[in-house]
């Protein structure tokens, strides 16, 4: 083998590279069942354990929390938690940087390109200047967006394609401000190993939270507006003898607390305040100096506020600063507690109001800064908000060398920015936003004119971020939930379960496959090449920080039996040298020869219909697709050059002289076959094109079981204590919810009900008014469980696709389906140079979609199992075209083989004999990868039996349509170009 050298010193780093990822996750693993050990069950300890060692470095130099954002995460549907997809009203945005222009077209344009938008690939805002354009061809955009707050960017002589750009631009500054709010809401929300990331669709957000138990107040979070607000500020030495009062105050309270006298805490605490005894406040500061305040700040007893709240004080001198202190992270409610006391209140200015900055302010990121804000208004509000922006940008200062904020504002804005300016010369004003502050910059004199610039240590990406939120306040965009998953934690544990005992049955039954096959050396040499493409495609998801999910695990599984095939192509190859005489080194060396382009073309037409599925597919599908591409990747590499490597070192040694690549089960199967499949191959056609007729009238009268995915709606999975009937559990909720589904949905206890309820009312409300109509409908089915305990130990998962998002999810799994069947003809074409081959190809994915097709259709009312037509279902067409692709090109590159080899042969038996010499191979990655999807149907959990059957039914079919449908329509064209040139011979 060439380049020997260069593949072991690859494979060596590969393995170093995964080593060093996957080592993280043991590091993690292991601090987590220490944490658990301390814990005893106690949940807040186990938090506690893990947050006080996530600043530590704990292995390589890397801190516990780096450590844990380096491991391989688990998803959702395998610990439990919460998916959510928001959206951003792009029409909103667009109204906004109108003006809320009044104009008829443009109202109506905005109004039908949302009608339309989910119809089409394109994205909303050339939807919106199509339909704009449509009622009016010779209307300027500049016309109704050239407003006095985008005046610096749209004169009323710019060009449609100058208004597009801006448009585009003030989306994307809107979206990213929303990803900036929604990041810092849900990072406050104390949620472990969040993920929050912006999809390709315009305006949409995928937010991940593992762990969550409070789903409606995550709805309430996510959902909420952000209001941005100008504050003026206290300077800390104007409060700081309040402060050292509330300590003592504090101090006192917590003593008496301790103490448990009879009368409250707060009676007695408000006696002393008021007190103007010797026993007093007088008193009590006066006996208590403030340098032995300071002095004692580490005892929580003597200093309960300054343990807790570091002030800014240098040398005992309170800094003229408007951040009071800072405190830890974990210190920072503790604090809000203590200024939340009415006792302190009462020694505070009474217009004081406390924020915490949004940022830690030290390099471990774990210390924030408390503001002082000043109430200057009667009705609490702020003096400036954010709607009076016009425009803001990050630029560089060529005089500081940092990065800036400029920003714009209305005239209205401007008049009340100069007075604020003005009366806060040598204070600080806080930008607060979401009611945390961004910044608090100091004000160096009178700002006239409304233009102002923030100046500070600003990274660019701090600074693109605070741009970003100035904007913010002149968006009058709502954001919503359109799609959301809740896993509940004991679903999510059986289906660790699920998968982990599905993967290793899976690995078992292959690795005695193989040596059942191909004998002991030959079946262990390739099990090893197995482990060693499970290790490099952990590791290499690792460093991707990919998340593992059910269905990655599933597509890791489905990757061993493909990854199989390489083996099977390169042992059946080595069989037929041998047979033909050749000794076993130079079989082997032209096994591995013969059977490359057939694995490397399988291989690639595979990956290609992964890279389809994670270009279009969502969530549970792209881990799906991810893992698929990743193990298909390792396999070449471990089966393809790893074991022959191995090979090749241990002949080199004198071993292996006697193999055969046999047993006595295999030694004669299908090895001499002269089965004549193109004399069957008008039967062939006939039996599919019955099958797909049959299922033509069915989806015309029974249809297809669509899920939500596709029709939009809510599913709720509910686990009662006993075995329940689901009819009659129709017949409970019909009369609230009209149309309802129930299904079984693993054992008979459990259900899952999906109805379309409200499914297009976005309101807070309807969520718990849904929970409250399946709670009080199932009533007598519950033995007297509460609301409360309804929801948390009956309700497993649910799931709410709004019908927006459907509609994308529906458009986007057509889109796949024909892009991907589209790429695997035009590669046919490339790497065969034939016609024949790639109408035999698409002939052949055809007939197998179809098919599968038409036995959903014909099925799903009786099988005792969930047949929905949803993005798994979709996900499983996709495989398939890529195996159906596997087994043609295999057949197709023989076919090349032998023509080339034999130009002159009549090309009937050229065919007959490619597909009886590929029959044993077709067998053996057919039989072998059904091995691994039938236990994975049987064992990897009810919710992906549908996804897996689909696949069993692709497998069958697929092989079938090789045999009877590709490569004999290939020869059907073929034998016509043969003739035509026979026939143009013979006229000449």
């Amino acid at each position: 083998m060439q380049n020997k050298g260069f593949v072991k010193i690859f494979a060596v780093a590969l393995s170093l590279v995964c080593l060093f990822y996957l080592s993280f996750s043991i590091v993690t693993r292991y601090y987590t069942n220490k944490a658990k050990e301390y814990a005893a069950g106690d949940m807040m300890k186990e938090s506690f354990y893990l947050d006080s060692l996530s600043t530590e470095k704990v292995w390589l130099n890397y801190t516990l929390k780096q450590a844990r954002e380096m491991e391989i995460n688990l998803g959702l549907d395998l610990k439990g938690g919460m998916n959510v997809v928001l959206e951003l009203n792009v029409a909103d945005v667009i109204r906004s940087l109108s003006g809320n222009n009044t104009n008829e077209n443009f109202n109506k344009a905005l109004a039908e390109a949302q009608s339309k938008h989910s119809l089409t690939s394109k994205d909303f805002i050339t939807v919106f200047v199509e339909e704009y354009k449509k009622l009016d061809p010779n209307a300027r955009l500049s016309a109704v967006f050239s407003t006095f707050d985008l005046k610096d960017k749209i004169k009323p002589e710019s060009s449609d394609e100058e208004v597009i750009k801006v448009i585009r631009e003030e989306l994307k500054s809107a979206i990213d401000n929303s990803f900036n709010v929604l990041r810092t809401r849900i990072d406050r929300f104390g949620v472990v190993s969040p993920n929050i990331q912006r999809l390709e669709t315009d305006g949409r957000i995928l937010v991940e939270l593992p762990g969550v138990k409070e789903p409606e107040r995550v709805r309430k979070l996510l959902q909420g507006s952000a209001n941005l607000e100008f504050w003026e500020t206290y300077s800390l030495p104007e409060i700081y003898p309040a402060l050292i009062q509330a300590n003592n105050i504090i101090r006192v309270a917590n003593e008496l607390e301790e103490e448990n006298k009879a009368n409250s805490t707060e009676t007695v605490v408000e006696e002393v305040v008021t007190d103007s005894s010797s026993t007093g406040i007088d008193a009590l500061v006066s006996s208590l100096t403030e340098a032995d305040s300071l002095a004692s700040t580490p005892d929580q007893k003597q200093n309960p506020l300054f343990a807790v709240l570091m002030p800014n004080v240098q040398g005992g001198t309170p800094i003229p600063s408007a951040a009071v202190g800072r405190a830890h992270y974990k210190d920072t409610a503790t604090v809000s507690k203590y200024l939340n006391m009415k006792q302190v209140k009462d020694l505070l200015p009474r217009n004081v109001m406390f924020k915490w900055t949004v940022k830690p302010q030290d390099e471990k990121g774990q210390y924030y800064d408390l503001i002082a804000l000043k109430v200057s208004s009667r009705d609490g509000k702020a003096p400036l908000e954010g709607d009076v922006i016009t425009d803001a940008r990050d630029d560089f200062s060529q005089t500081t060398g940092y990065s800036e904020v400029s920003m714009t504002m209305n005239a209205e804005g401007a008049k009340k920015w100069a007075r604020l300016t003005k009366e806060n010369v040598g204070k600080s004003i806080a930008i607060v936003l979401d009611g945390f502050v961004y910044s608090f910059p100091r004000v160096n004199g009178e700002i006239p004119g409304g233009r102002s610039s923030i100046t500070g240590d600003f990274t660019p990406e701090e600074a693109k971020d605070l741009a970003n939120v100035l904007k913010s306040g002149k968006m009058a965009a709502s954001i919503h939930i359109v799609q959301e998953d809740i896993v509940g934690p004991s679903l999510g544990q059986e289906a660790i379960n699920d998968g982990v005992l599905s993967f290793a049955i899976a690995l078992i039954l292959l690795m005695i496959y193989m040596c059942g096959a191909y004998g002991l050396i030959p079946g262990m040499i390739a099990n090893c090449a197995l482990i060693v493409n499970i290790f490099f495609t952990l590791g290499i998801l690792a460093s991707f920080q990919a998340v593992l999910t059910l269905s990655g695990i599933a597509g890791m599984v489905l990757t061993l039996g493909m990854a199989v095939d390489a083996n099977v192509l390169i042992y059946e190859r080595t069989k037929e040298e041998l047979r033909a005489g050749k000794n076993i080194k130079k079989a082997i060396e032209d096994g591995y020869k013969n059977a490359f382009s057939a694995i490397f073309d399988s291989n690639l037409t595979t990956i290609i219909t992964g890279i389809v599925l994670f270009y279009f597919g969502t969530g549970p599908i792209r881990g799906f697709a991810t893992t698929l591409i990743i193990g298909l990747v390792s396999s070449f590499i471990t089966a393809v050059f790893l074991t022959r490597i191995v090979y090749e070192g241990l002949l080199a040694k004198g071993k292996l002289q006697n193999l055969t690549f046999t047993t006595r089960f295999t030694k004669n199967f299908l090895t001499h076959t002269t089965f004549n499949f193109l004399a069957k191959r008008k039967v062939g056609y006939i039996l599919p094109l019955i099958l797909i007729v049959i299922g033509a009238i069915s989806l015309g009268t029974l249809g297809l079981n669509n899920g939500i995915d596709f029709t939009g709606g809510r599913n709720y999975v509910i686990r009662f204590d006993k075995d329940v009937n689901t009819e009659e559990i129709k017949d409970l909720l019909n009369e609230d919810f009209g149309s309802i589904g129930v299904i079984t949905i693993g054992s008979n206890n459990q259900v899952r009900i999906s109805t379309n309820y409200k499914i297009e009312d976005n309101t807070e409300s309807v969520d718990n008014e849904i929970t409250t109509k399946l709670y009080e409908g199932l009533t007598p089915l519950l033995d007297g469980a509460t609301q409360e305990e309804f929801v948390a130990d009956y309700i497993k998962s649910s799931q709410k696709v709004g019908p927006s998002m459907a509609d994308d999810i529906k458009n986007g799994a057509i889109l796949a389906i024909i892009f991907s069947m589209i790429c695997m003809a035009i590669y046919i074409l490339f790497r065969f140079r034939d016609i024949s081959f790639s109408v035999g190809t698409i002939a052949s994915i055809a007939v197998t979609v179809c098919s599968i097709i038409a036995l959903y259709s014909l099925l799903w009312r009786f099988m005792p199992f969930s047949m929905e037509v949803d993005q798994t279902f979709i996900a499983a067409i996709l495989t398939i075209i890529g195996y159906s692709m596997n087994d043609t090109v295999v057949v197709f590159d023989r076919i090349r083989e032998t023509i080339a080899t034999y130009p002159n042969r009549d090309r009937y038996q050229v065919i007959n004999d490619a597909l009886n010499s590929t029959l044993a191979r077709t067998f053996s990655t057919s039989f072998s990868t059904m091995l691994v999807v039938i236990t994975i149907f049987i064992l990897g959990g009810s919710t992906i039996r549908s996804f897996t059957f689909a696949i069993l039914l692709g497998i069958i079919i697929g092989t079938y349509s090789t045999l009877f449908i590709a490569t004999p329509i290939a020869y059907e064209i073929q034998a016509r170009e043969i003739k035509k040139k026979k026939a143009a011979a013979a006229k000449k």
